[in-house]
């Protein structure tokens, strides 16, 4: 039997809503189990936040921005600040990933990349903002005047994050938003709240003052969607669904204030003939297609769940594809030598097999997978566990190949020309990730250049900076996380213009 790591359960206090710088429970008395994916046990209870939760956490926010010292904290103890953040994150991170892991259901190791992931975002922006001068002067043309263009923090900012990546999602956020100097109420996804509870206790220990990280968990609605409405937050960056996107844009509307929305995508992988002529170019090639469709049992946002591949090489690709992913190894994430955990929820596990029978109805031939795994081959015998699986002979009509499913299932979609190629890649409501897999560097570029996606990758799949920008075309959101305009998000742009030497204008003459 493989070894497996010990697996104490996270915090079990239900004083999990954070206001003001105090734990305590929800107003209601309402609380909220949160299940481990694995099995279905109870891993933590927490508390169910309601509107009377969000309304104090806003006006905590609200005290503190007005009031308080941090949005005046001169901009190299912000970022000093962040940098004890990251400390503390590598101190803790065994425990953080560990909780992570047992949170979304995802391996352990993927957990140590997230925190790592995060403490380079908290690094990341901590050296942003330290470096940036105090305004851009602008010539007027005249030595009598003195303009400059400043930037100032936007004020209460709602942060509502998914449950696939908790604790990296609120770090795109919290990073910035407090790196600017702005006050914030944290909402994490109820399905996967704890590491959002740990990370308001670094930051509380870190010496972020009183009020301004406030953490209210509970679900979308009320919590999100009062954040969303509430008159006294000046912006709501939101990371999710399509659907609770276009919800959070509606409710922000009246109240006109700054909307972020990142809000997944259905991302090709194309893959040219030339990338496979030769072993290492063909291995290369479905392993990185393996890994863009079934990381994190392809709960991820920029999953390359459609395989878009020349025909003259798509069977013994998609044959050798489908013999791997028959390979991968299911389990509990925290269990050696375990490649894929299960779906985070009982829920998504139904949505995930009601897209197969869909796609089977309308067409498409099974390669893989298809159906859970046999409770005699899996341990534990009663989590959300799925099959990688892979669909063959798809085509855009299928609502599988149009919406996002959010689990192992990987589309094959065939082209014989490279303009065919990019017509399929960009047939898509959503814009967020693509890539393209080429031995040609100039059709590589070339196509890369007209693939209507916020991250394109060549001969790669899935890896980011925190330095580059990170967003989606279409349908996939507004605004950019991460890079210079992911703290530009969390500001105000002021034009400050003083006349040096003051005199009448004389423009009326009476």
């Amino acid at each position: 039997m493989a070894a497996t790591v010990e697996n104490p359960p996270p915090d079990q206090d239900v004083a999990s809503i954070h206001i003001d710088g105090r734990w305590r429970p929800s107003s209601s008395g309402g609380t909220r189990q949160v299940l481990d994916p694995a099995d279905a046990s109870v891993l933590a209870t927490v508390a169910e936040g309601d509107r009377a939760d969000t309304d104090s956490a806003v006006a905590a926010a609200r005290r503190a921005f007005d009031e308080g010292p941090w949005p005046h904290t001169p901009a190299t103890e912000r970022a000093e600040l962040l940098r004890r953040v990251a400390d503390l994150l590598q101190r803790d991170r065994e425990a953080l990933a560990l909780i992570e892991s047992r949170d979304t259901g995802k391996t352990l190791e993927e957990g140590r990349v997230d925190i790592d992931d995060v403490t380079a975002a908290f690094r990341y922006f901590a050296e942003l903002v330290a470096a940036e001068s105090p305004g851009r002067v602008v010539d007027a043309g005249t030595p009598d005047v003195h303009s400059v263009v400043v930037h100032e923090p936007v004020g209460v900012c709602a942060l509502i994050t998914p449950w696939n990546y908790p604790l990296l999602q609120a770090s795109w956020k919290a990073a910035p938003a407090l790196g600017a100097g702005n006050t914030l109420v944290l909402k994490p996804s109820e399905v996967t709240p704890l590491s959002s509870v740990r990370l308001v206790r670094l930051l509380t220990e870190a010496g972020l003052p009183h009020g301004v990280a406030n953490l209210v968990t509970g679900a979308g609605d009320p919590v999100g969607a009062r954040l969303s409405e509430h008159p006294d937050v000046d912006l709501v960056s939101f990371t999710g669904g399509l659907a609770s996107g276009v919800k959070v844009a509606q409710a922000a509307a009246p109240t006109v204030k700054k909307v972020a929305l990142e809000l997944g995508g259905k991302n090709p992988n194309v893959v040219f003939a030339d990338a496979c002529a030769t072993e290492e170019g063909f291995d290369t090639a479905v392993d990185q297609a393996l890994n863009a469709a079934f990381i994190h049992s392809g709960q991820v946002c920029s999953a390359g769940a459609r395989l878009i591949i020349e025909e003259s090489v798509r069977d013994r690709f998609v044959t050798e594809l489908a013999s791997r992913a028959e390979r991968i190894r299911l389990g509990r994430g925290t269990e050696e030598g375990v490649e894929c955990g299960p779906l985070v929820s009982a829920p998504q596990l139904a949505k995930v097999e009601e897209y197969v029978a869909s796609a089977l109805s309308e067409g498409a031939v099974l390669r893989c997978g298809g159906e859970r795994p046999k409770p005699s081959e899996i341990r534990p015998a009663d989590g959300y566990f799925y099959l990688p699986t892979i669909l063959d002979h798809c085509h855009r009509q299928m609502r599988v190949v149009r919406e996002e499913t959010f689990g192992p299932l990987l589309t094959v979609e065939t082209f014989r020309t490279e303009e065919e190629a990019v017509t399929l890649a960009n047939d898509t409501e959503y814009g967020l990730a693509g890539a393209v897999f080429s031995a040609d560097t100039a059709r590589a570029r070339r196509v890369a250049a007209r693939l209507r996606h916020g991250t394109v990758w060549i001969n790669d799949f899935h890896p980011y900076l925190p330095q580059a920008e990170w967003g989606g075309f279409g349908r996939s959101g507004v605004g950019r996380e991460l890079g210079p305009h992911g703290l530009a998000e969390y500001r105000e742009t002021k034009h400050v213009y003083e006349n040096l030497n003051p005199a009448p204008v004389r423009w009326f003459t009476g």
